[in-house]
């Protein structure tokens, strides 16, 4: 290979460069001084967001015993059962997020010259066009079928929402004869109003006008804007179903009210009558079942805090002594949006309903103790399986009895004529569906009323919303420093508690483990993990400046990546800048810094640890705080940390992270949001602005009820009375600087006018975009941590 006697002379000095440079990086790259060595390799980033998805997959297993602790049943009679159960009844009302105050009942006829009221008739009964009052803008709507005979009660029928009312009445094609619920109900006497819900179609979940268009179903895009102001699309259905019960309970005398519900409309049956008790009756089909999978389900299920408390079978506590008909029967699989050229972002998730033997087991988990407790007269519930036979909680299936898929068993019927009809009555089941008077109906723009009466109800509320913080914020004292910093404490554990959702502290060792990663001319570089829980870690990079000296004190700015980001995406110089190698630059200057990696790394996989945490009422940022506290603990022990000068700086979702993290963590001396400050609830809400995450498929970024606690400024109120800093670049397009600024100006007003501090807070715009710009942000930084001197 080498031919000359200089060639082997330089491979000979190249060897040994090469020797040498070895041992000497081996000696150099100790671990720190009382750390262990770091041997972890890999994707780091990767691995961590696989711990919390073990952590999370161990609480989903676990929560179906931690339920227990919240019921605290009294059987000593009816009305204490009731009473002590009322707590619960009233979380699932703020979880599903029917909060609203319900209109007066009111129903009303809908029709036209060509459209008449009147849809059909039969020998039995009358169908008729309807809507009735449910909220100031929202209406229910769908099809009334009036027995001709006196009524035996009233049954709101709920089809699936891929369902049209006309398919369950026999009005329509779709749906086979045996599955027009609806129709067999009026057949049988009983009066029924059947509501359309919103479909899983998406031609409207978009704006034209901007123009954005997605491939997110009907349903999830009412979800997203829905779950930030504190409510869902679930609950709003729920809502229109009591109001139709409200308007068949006007009457004093009024007959048995049931709610019976398929697919997605088993859901709402459910919910309705565990939040309602006029509700004599709740018929769940192809809905009931574990619902610790509910993470691998559509986005627009997703229910804070549900499996906390309220898998199917612990709702049945609130449904019972009454009683609920679940059928088995299996469901159409619905599988997750498929994107296609101009529309996508939709989340992923797919429908299964639950075999016979899951939900004959997840009943029975609740209901047997239920009933073996309870002295008092009740009616029964059952389980019926897809098939022509029942069973009260015990499998009873003929071996060759016909198969049925679909809603309205044999079983059910037989079940709600025996106990609501005259005694010996039977159910009677016509095979001739009625015909639709209408000329060419279009049920269409009917769903697209409902769809825009509730996408209106949501912009109202965002729109509102800024009243509706202030009050409640209103126990806030401005009138001193010390005051506000005492009566903020309770909107600081609400904020971590409530919104972010608050993971038990860790008890676990630290257990420090570090190698060397850098050693540049002015600084070292450590790799560090640390324990959080068991699978759970911590991970970054110490910055270390090389002219430390044995006993000096220095500041530490703690300095967070964005999205898809790591540590190394703040320290090494990038070909086009973004985060300005901002942490190699502030440790040249003479700071210790640290670089958090934060787990929002693997698009999917990351967001699908908020879809696992939800149901717990926990979130993304529940682990996130939790890792930035073990990262002070630890912090805090190294000799050269000053740990009352540990300040934040973050970059988009380190920005982010900027507002959250600080405003519960109070060891952050300060903090600087870079790229992501913004009156963030109308960019995860409004559908007229063009960069709002309707758009998008970061469907993580939504937070419950966070509309009506905490935007921006509420977050930046529990930072103060300790410097805030926003840094926006004019042309960022993660917000506006219209928005940013009206945003800013209530924390500025705080700052200065109420507690007088308005040095402690400032803003710096920019002539650029999403980046780092390490101007007036460094010099807040050496104003307020007096360094460098």
């Amino acid at each position: 290979m080498f031919k000359t006697a200089d060639s082997l002379g330089v491979r000979f000095v190249s060897v040994l460069s090469v020797t040498l440079w070895l041992i000497n990086f081996a000696a150099a790259a100790e671990p720190i001084p009382n750390t262990k060595p770091l041997t972890e390799e890999g994707d780091l980033a990767a691995k961590m967001v696989a711990g919390m998805h073990k952590y999370l997959d161990r609480e989903l297993a676990a929560s179906v015993e931690k339920r227990k602790a919240f019921w605290k049943p009294d059987f000593s009679s009816p009305e204490n059962y009731a009473k002590s159960i009322e707590p619960n009844r009233e979380r699932l009302r703020k979880y599903l997020g029917v909060v609203d105050k319900r209109l007066p009942p009111n129903m009303e006829y809908v029709g036209g010259p060509d459209q008449p009221a009147l849809v059909a008739e039969t020998d039995r009964y009358k169908v008729f066009a309807v809507r009735w009052a449910v909220l100031p803008g929202v209406e229910g709507e769908g099809l009334l079928l009036e027995p001709k005979a006196k009524p035996i009660g009233t049954v709101i029928a709920v089809p699936d929402a891929d369902q049209t009312p006309e398919q369950i009445v026999g009005l329509a094609e779709g749906v086979p004869g045996r599955a027009q619920f609806a129709r067999h109900l009026a057949e049988n006497r009983f009066r029924v109003i059947v509501p359309i819900l919103i479909d899983r179609k998406d031609e409207h979940s978009g704006n034209p006008k901007l123009p954005r268009a997605t491939n997110q179903p009907h349903r999830e895009f009412i979800y997203r804007m829905a779950f930030e102001m504190g409510r869902t699309l679930l609950g709003y259905e729920v809502l229109k179903t009591l109001a139709a019960v409200d308007w068949a309970s006007r009457e004093k005398d009024h007959g048995p009210v049931v709610v019976f519900g398929h697919g997605e409309g088993g859901l709402v049956a459910l919910y309705a009558a565990a939040l309602d008790e006029r509700i004599k009756t709740a018929v769940v089909s192809g809905a009931f079942g574990p619902r610790e999978k509910i993470a691998d389900e559509p986005i627009y299920r997703n229910v804070w805090g549900l499996l906390t408390e309220f898998g199917d079978g612990d709702v049945l506590h609130l449904i019972f002594p009454r009683s609920v008909i679940a059928e088995a029967t299996p469901f159409a699989a619905v599988a997750g949006p498929a994107a296609r050229p101009g529309r996508g972002g939709a989340a992923p998730g797919k429908i299964d309903s639950a075999a016979f033997a899951t939900a004959k087991d997840e009943m029975g988990r609740v209901l047997g103790p239920l009933t073996a407790s309870w002295k008092f007269p009740r009616e029964s519930s059952h389980v019926y399986f897809g098939v022509t036979g029942s069973v009260d909680l015990e499998p009873k299936e003929k071996p060759n009895a016909e198969v049925f898929r679909g809603p309205g068993l044999e079983s059910t019927f037989k079940t709600l004529v025996e106990r609501y009809a005259e005694k010996d009555a039977k159910p009677v089941q016509s095979e001739a569906a009625p015909k639709d008077l209408r000329k060419n109906f279009d049920p269409a723009a009917r769903h697209k009323r409902q769809f825009d009466q509730l996408v209106a109800h949501v912009q109202k509320l965002w729109r509102d919303s800024d009243a509706t913080r202030k009050e409640f914020w209103k126990k806030a004292d401005p009138k001193t420093v010390e005051l506000w910093e005492k009566t903020t404490e309770w909107y600081r554990d609400y904020f971590h508690t409530e919104v972010i959702g608050k993971l038990p502290e860790p008890t676990i060792p630290l257990n420090p483990r570090t190698r060397q990663v850098y050693d540049e001319p002015k600084f070292t570089g450590y790799e560090v993990m640390l324990d959080v829980y068991p699978d759970v870690f911590a991970e970054g990079i110490l910055l270390l400046p090389k002219d430390l000296k044995p006993g000096e004190k220095r500041p530490v700015v703690v300095c967070q990546h964005g999205l898809e980001g790591t540590p190394r995406h703040t320290i090494d110089v990038e070909k086009r800048p973004v985060y300005n190698h901002f942490s190699r630059r502030l440790v040249e200057l003479g700071y210790i810094v640290y670089a958090p990696q934060n787990p929002y790394y693997g698009k999917n996989e990351f967001r699908q640890l908020q879809r696992k945490a939800n149901p717990l009422k926990l979130s993304l940022f529940s682990f996130i705080i939790r890792q930035h506290q073990r990262t002070i603990d630890w912090l805090e022990t190294l000799p050269n940390v000053d740990a009352k000068k540990i300040a934040f700086y973050g970059l988009s979702y380190g920005g982010k992270t900027a507002v959250r993290v600080p405003a519960v963590e109070k060891r952050y001396c300060l903090s600087i949001c870079s790229g992501d400050f913004n009156e963030w609830i109308g960019k995860n809400v409004s559908v007229d602005l063009d960069r709002s995450y309707m758009w998008t498929g970061e469907y993580e970024m939504y937070e419950f009820d966070l509309g009506n606690t905490f935007n921006y400024a509420e977050m930046a109120y529990l930072i103060a009375p300790r410097p805030f800093m926003v840094e926006r670049g004019h042309d960022d397009g993660v917000g506006t600087d219209e928005m940013v600024a009206y945003e800013f100006a209530k924390i500025r007003y705080l700052y200065q006018n109420r507690l007088k501090i308005g040095d402690c807070t400032t803003i710096e715009f920019f002539a650029g975009g999403h980046e780092i710009h390490a101007k007036g942000t460094f010099d807040f930084l050496k104003t307020h941590l007096a360094f460098p001197k």
